[in-house]
């Protein structure tokens, strides 16, 4: 296909709607694109895990998941950036003495290094996960950890982020942020999927809705927020279109001409 494009959807706020349903407009709309054969690809805070289903529904086997840091291509594992296993001890270390739980992310699974914690149930039932992480607190020190949820408030964020320069630390929940290497973005993961398919930046597009699209809805020129999306995504991205629950991707997809 002369014209081939690549098409990346962030998850939750942008394919799924706040009870987390994948409408049936952007299901149909994703097979649509695949059938002119342009290919589908989703960029995630997420876990690969916490987005199996997902996957299999729309028959999706390449993607940037945990904001860039696990990228993987048609089924295949093409890069990798973990936490810095120091500087994650140190971490850990600070968030115990202000009683602050971690939960350590790893392609296959989750730890919390605290059992039992009030705010690690209550972040993680907004993804309708199943599963709540068990207690582990020396799991990341056995496994690559490729990205870490810190509970701690707003204004308790800047404390971390003075003290620890070998991460960023990205907020998408009022008690969590996503701990991930500094300079780690679903920017940077996208890079390695398009560069090694060949395919033209003026053919790349995004979708997107919250502080962790930013850096993807500004480098991809053909960008597009969610109606429903934060100020600051809806400021990066070139164009924005209708929330999720008003059938925004389907709509988005048709004002970027891509289908009809």
């Amino acid at each position: 296909m002369k014209n081939k494009s690549i098409i990346f959807f962030d998850i939750d706020g942008t394919l799924l709607d706040d009870n987390k349903e994948l409408p049936k407009s952007a299901e149909q709309a994703i097979f649509s694109l695949k059938e002119q054969g342009h290919e589908v690809a989703i960029a995630t805070g997420r876990a690969p895990f916490m987005f199996e289903d997902l996957r299999k529904q729309l028959d999706i086997d390449t993607y940037v998941s945990y904001n860039g840091q696990y990228v993987v291509l048609r089924g295949e594992v093409i890069y990798t950036n973990p936490l810095n296993s120091e500087s994650l001890h140190d971490l850990t270390q600070e968030a115990l003495l202000h009683d602050h739980a971690i939960v350590y992310m790893c392609h296959e699974d989750m730890r919390a290094n605290v059992p039992n914690d009030e705010y690690v149930a209550k972040t993680i039932s907004t993804f309708k996960a199943t599963v709540i992480p068990s207690h582990d607190p020396l799991y990341y020190k056995e496994r690559n950890i490729y990205q870490a949820l810190l509970m701690c408030r707003p204004e308790e964020e800047c404390f971390y982020e003075k003290q620890f320069h070998a991460f960023n630390f990205v907020r998408w929940h009022l008690n969590a942020v996503d701990v991930v290497p500094a300079g780690g973005c679903k920017a940077k993961g996208i890079r390695y999927i398009t560069d090694r398919l060949g395919i033209a930046t003026e053919h790349q597009y995004a979708f997107g809705d919250a502080l962790n699209d930013v850096e993807m809805l500004s480098a991809i020129p053909n960008s597009v927020a969610m109606g429903n999306g934060m100020p600051e995504a809806k400021q990066a991205a070139k164009y924005v279109t209708k929330s999720v629950e008003e059938d925004g991707i389907l709509y988005g997809l048709r004002m970027l001409g891509l289908l009809s």
